[in-house]
């Protein structure tokens, strides 16, 4: 049964003091991988990586499409921090989602914002 009153979860997470090591576009391909797992999310096809920015606004991005909507990835390498969005039609574990994420990129601190989209 679908509710007209629901429309989906979208939740983002600010990672703070994360391990630099973990920002490459390679780890952000891994993680994209790892978190549909972990939060039972169906991938559309691999994640695409891109560099953007200069000086002290640089670092990578990503964006994995999933069956449901998509996840975005956006690094700050200057301030070691990144930032997680999720939207999905289907529900999700956000606690899970968050754990995740903080240990995946080593952050010492995280906060996130959640949200049901009606």
């Amino acid at each position: 049964m679908i509710d007209k009153n629901f429309w989906g979860q979208s939740l983002h997470i600010n990672l703070h003091e994360c391990d630099n090591t973990k920002l490459s576009e390679d780890n952000l391909k891994e993680f994209c991988k790892l978190l549909c797992d972990e939060i039972k999310m169906q991938r559309y096809g691999e994640a695409m990586v891109e560099r953007f920015g200069s000086g002290k606004l640089v670092g990578n991005s990503a964006l994995q499409f999933i069956h449901t909507s998509n996840i975005s990835i956006h690094t700050d390498e200057f301030f070691n921090r990144v930032f997680v969005d999720i939207f999905s039609c289907k529900k999700f574990d956000r606690y899970k989602a968050k754990s995740f994420s903080k240990k995946f990129f080593c952050a010492k601190k995280a906060n996130s914002r959640f949200l049901n989209r009606f």
